[in-house]
C-alpha cells in the first residue's frame, strides 16, 4: 500500500510521544520507508533506539548531526 513512500516522523516532547512507535511500526508494515527526527525532551518518554529498531534507520536527535 505506501510501498517505496517515505515518511518522516518528528516526535517532541509530550506523553503521546510513546504513540510513536506504534505508528513506525505499522507504517513499515504498509511498506514505508521511515525516518524519524525526535527532540532532546522526547528522549524523556521513548528512546531512539526503540525507534531506530523498529524504523530500520538512525534516528536524528541532534539539530547538528548528520545519521549515517
Amino acid at each position: 500500500m505506501l510501498n517505496g513512500t517515505r515518511i518522516v516522523v518528528g516526535i517532541s516532547g509530550g506523553i503521546a510521544a510513546y504513540k510513536s512507535a506504534d505508528l513506525v511500526s505499522r507504517l513499515r508494515k504498509k511498506g514505508a520507508q521511515v525516518k524519524v527526527v525526535m527532540t532532546k525532551r522526547a528522549e524523556e518518554f521513548i528512546t531512539p533506539l526503540t525507534l531506530r529498531s523498529l524504523s530500520g534507520n538512525e534516528v536524528a536527535t541532534d539539530m547538528f548531526s548528520c545519521p549515517k
